[in-house]
């Protein structure tokens, strides 16, 4: 049925499964996606939504690699903002609201216009190893398929159980069957497993709320949009609301706590600490007296509504009473009540730092299955394992991504190196070096390297090259021309600044943190500047910030310069630290089980010490 012998196999068609298959694809290798249902390709599970704080920085430097991800998002957003413009670009975080049905059929349009990649609806029970290689998967029917590599993104899917107060059924997705067999054959070969849960809200008809007695929540005026392509901004958006709860719904909701499955002992597992559940909010905060719900449009077209901040696994009845006295849901009606699901993670300290499992060589895992939750954390590690599959099966060095070069690289360090217990998200406070991994300059710091790769065509480095260009021009005609007082100082008087008694150069003004660009713009040597040099509002607003926070950004680079030093020492993969007397147990034990690649990975393992990398340094004779 399969003829010859596939180089990538990416079992599950979720975020992560979709762009494994499309980056190892469209790097030239045979690629077959199998998944347990052809119409879900790209579903949004949960809310829908694309990037937020620090995810947005991960879907521009998905794009920017050559993923689908961002161009998908622009192609089926509803509504664009940019988050947290009130502090420093670092902290700029681009979010869209999706269509759900679009963006799944975006995808799946994008997948079957890849070169390279077959389809297979089937679910894989069995892996198939020899002599700790990997040698292709088995399906429920019992078909062997052959591959020289196997990405594995099985979501919340294996062994899924769904929980709604005291029932509970298995399920991959409400509707869906899980995934078995797998988990069982993996620990055949020797993984370690665990459970996590996370949950999802009721989604509600749209037409039964009152939104004039809620806070709207508009787009931003001028959107941006996500993808570096020719992808279009939003001429249209449609706007989000944020109602409250209240003392009334809490008691409500406290009325069915005894058939909560989070506190009668149903669940075990652990849930997301950065997204609880609305029992766990009014549990773990009683001092607050409500909490935000945002109420979000799934579509252009459809009346169904996410209540999101409302994730709940209660009755439906407590669900439905609770719902009802919110402001502005006096008259709601359910579409589907909420849930929460308990599925198999495999601890990611199991993982090389390319997302290769040590125990199977060619065997990757990415997404859900390495203890994460959210798309966009899903999609990188996809988009990653996919590329070093293509590159493992054709014997080339893997691509790692340092943590001073993409929000991807400190989460995936993280996960191998540091593991997780509960579902792990991503924030910019979990990233050293934000100032240089801002969502501006994605392009700058990855498309090079996915030009290298063979991802990313020539006219996208090419309008990289350009975009670098005309914002080194830029940045030089501000360093280097000067201004007289006569034409600052009345933008400096209106902005409550300091006025000038002599001239001196214009990124000395652009440094002032109550300057902006915009009031350089009608400058005319400025404005005549920008005219004849045609620089792009994209262009100009890298300039500044390059100008702005230069001592910020040189510091960081000085910082990652040094510690990027560590990554120079390489460490064997069979060094033994046993032979290390002057290392403490719980060093050994770890380093051993982690068998860090480099020295700046064994420095960041919990529990190992400045002195435990000494005694290191000394062993690798430096």
């Amino acid at each position: 049925m399969f003829e010859g012998v596939y180089d990538v196999v990416v079992v599950g068609g979720g975020h992560a499964g979709a762009e494994a298959a499309a980056s190892a694809a469209n790097m030239g290798s045979r690629t077959l996606l199998v998944t347990m249902n052809l119409q879900t390709i790209g579903q949004m599970s949960c809310n829908p939504a694309m990037g937020g704080i620090a995810k947005g920085q991960i879907v521009r430097e998905i794009d920017a690699l050559g993923g689908y991800s961002g161009i998908v998002s622009d192609e089926s957003a509803i509504q664009f903002k940019m988050l947290n413009q009130s502090k420093g670009p670092a902290m700029w975080s681009p979010r869209v609201q999706s269509d759900r049905m679009l963006f799944a059929k975006k995808w799946r349009d994008l997948l079957e216009q890849t070169e390279n990649l077959d389809f297979y609806q089937d679910m894989i029970k069995d892996i198939i190893v020899n002599d700790d290689k990997i040698g292709g998967v088995v399906t429920s029917l019992g078909i062997p398929i052959l591959s020289k590599s196997v990405v594995l993104t099985s979501g919340t899917f294996l062994n899924g159980l769904i929980h709604i107060g005291e029932r509970n059924y298995g399920g991959g997705r409400a509707g869906e069957k899980p995934s078995t067999g797998l988990t069982h054959s993996l620990e055949n070969l020797g993984f370690e497993s665990g459970r996590m849960k996370t949950g999802t809200p009721p989604r509600v008809d749209g037409r039964s709320l009152n939104y004039k007695v809620m806070e709207e929540q508009a787009g931003d005026k001028n959107p941006s949009k996500f993808s570096y392509l020719s992808t279009s901004p939003l001429k249209e958006q449609r706007s989000c609301h944020i109602t409250h709860t209240s003392p009334e719904v809490h008691d409500l909701l406290r009325t069915g706590f005894d058939r909560s499955p989070m506190f009668n002992g149903n669940i075990k597992s652990t849930g997301p600490r950065y997204c609880p559940s609305i029992e766990d909010k009014i549990n773990r905060f009683a001092d607050k007296s409500r909490h935000q719900i945002f109420v979000e449009p799934e579509g252009w077209d459809t009346v169904e509504v996410y209540v999101n901040g409302f994730s709940t696994s209660l009755p439906e009845d407590i669900q439905y009473k609770a719902l009802r006295c919110v402001n502005g849901f006096e008259n709601v009606k359910f579409f589907r009540p909420g849930y929460a699901i308990e599925y198999d993670y495999f601890p990611p300290t199991q993982l090389k730092n390319s997302l290769e499992t040590k125990l199977v060589e060619g065997l990757f895992f990415a997404g859900q299955i390495n203890g994460t939750t959210g798309y966009e954390e899903a999609a990188s590690q996809g988009l990653m394992a996919g590329i070093n599959a293509h590159l493992k099966i054709n014997k080339k060095e893997s691509l790692v991504l340092k943590r001073n070069e993409a929000y991807i690289g400190v989460l995936i360090d993280d996960l191998i190196t540091k593991g997780t217990e509960e579902p792990y998200r991503m924030f910019t406070s979990r990233a050293e070096y934000r100032t240089l991994l801002r969502q501006d300059n994605a392009d700058l710091r990855l498309t090079p390297l996915s030009y290298d790769l063979g991802l990313a065509k020539r006219d996208r480095l090419e309008a990289v090259e350009e975009k670098a260009s005309k914002t080194k021009e830029l940045v030089h005609f501000f360093k280097t021309q000067s201004y007289s007082p006569a034409e600052v100082n009345p933008i400096l008087e209106k902005h409550a600044s300091a006025p000038v008694k002599q001239s001196d150069k214009f990124s000395k003004i652009l440094s002032r943190p109550e300057i902006s660009r915009k009031d350089l713009a009608n400058i005319s040597s400025v404005k005549v500047f920008v005219e004849k040099s045609e620089i792009s509002e994209e262009v100009y607003e890298q300039a500044e910030i390059q100008i702005k926070y230069s001592g910020y950004i040189e510091k960081e680079m000085a910082n990652a310069e040094k510690l990027n030093r560590l990554d120079h020492i390489k460490i064997p993969q069979d060094f033994d630290y046993n032979i290390l007397a002057s290392l403490s147990y719980e060093a050994k034990e770890k380093l051993n089980y982690i068998k860090p690649v480099n020295l700046s990975q064994a420095s960041r393992i919990s529990g190992i010490n400045p002195s435990d990398i000494s005694v290191l340094l000394v062993k690798l004779g430096r």
